[in-house]
């Protein structure tokens, strides 16, 4: 669509912006190569060159690998079978993804992502989901949307952004699946860390409410760390009752009960 009846009716101008817009490009590429050369950027984790991601690819490939996993909550689950808690009492997620188990050293990137305000690890833990979510099997049901897990509003005032959201970002671009802010944490509640599980659950519950239409759709709940799980089942109860037809939960790590790894 043009952006002015100029661009309409001129046809030189038309390919004048084009070879432009290739030149900028260009030129633009060849900044970023200079100054990854002139400022190399050290991965996070071992200190050796890598790229703007912050992560090399051997740490990338070495983080904590998730074992077979109930579908359902992802916990340790023999043949990936559902497990007998989620057997018993069902979350309200369809569906949990997690790309990795949270432990060391994926905790220490998620921690200085969080509290130490190093928002540029919010690509390789992206990154990381993401590619997560592409090696699901075929036929795996992909939502239509994803929704990042909303903080209270004193705590992101304090925090000054949402790290679900920045993850959330770099999962939709890669997975071209659309973001939409569709959830709300209105009630201010303590803080879900050092609450035994079923405070937890108290905790949540009515914590959240959804903020836009998403009748009839499948929507996936983003997040970096999935605990109990209260947190994201409280969330899917505002999804659900706002009319989605689904709601799956994906997360960067998966704490796990002590001695299940």
């Amino acid at each position: 669509m043009p952006r002015s009846l100029n661009e309409l009716s001129n046809r030189a101008a038309r390919g004048f912006d084009s070879r432009f817009a290739v030149v900028r490009r260009a030129l633009a590429a060849t900044a970023r190569a200079v100054a990854a050369r002139a400022f190399p950027t050290c991965c996070t984790l071992c200190g050796d060159a890598c790229d703007e991601a912050l992560l090399c690819a051997p740490c990338m490939n070495a983080l904590p690998p998730l074992p077979p996993a109930c579908p359902r909550c992802a916990l340790p689950s023999p043949g990936a079978a559902v497990c007998g808690a989620c057997l018993r009492r069902p979350p309200r997620v369809a569906a949990t993804l997690a790309a990795h188990v949270y432990a060391f050293p994926l905790d220490r990137l998620v921690q200085a992502l969080k509290y130490g305000r190093r928002l540029a690890l919010a690509v390789p833990l992206g990154d990381a989901l993401a590619a997560a979510v592409l090696r699901a099997p075929a036929g795996t049901r992909r939502p239509e949307l994803i929704v990042p897990m909303p903080l209270a509003g004193a705590r992101q005032r304090e925090r000054g952004f949402n790290q679900a959201i920045e993850i959330a970002r770099v999962v939709g671009r890669r997975t071209c699946i659309p973001l939409a802010h569709a959830l709300a944490r209105p009630v201010e509640r303590a803080a879900q860390a050092g609450l035994r599980w079923s405070e937890r659950r108290r905790n949540v519950r009515g914590a959240f409410s959804a903020t836009r239409e998403i009748a009839s759709r499948h929507v996936a709940i983003v997040d970096d760390v999935m605990t109990t799980g209260a947190t994201i089942d409280a969330a899917a109860v505002a999804l659900l009752a706002a009319g989605a037809a689904r709601v799956d939960a994906w997360v960067v790590a998966r704490a796990l009960p002590p001695g299940s790894r």
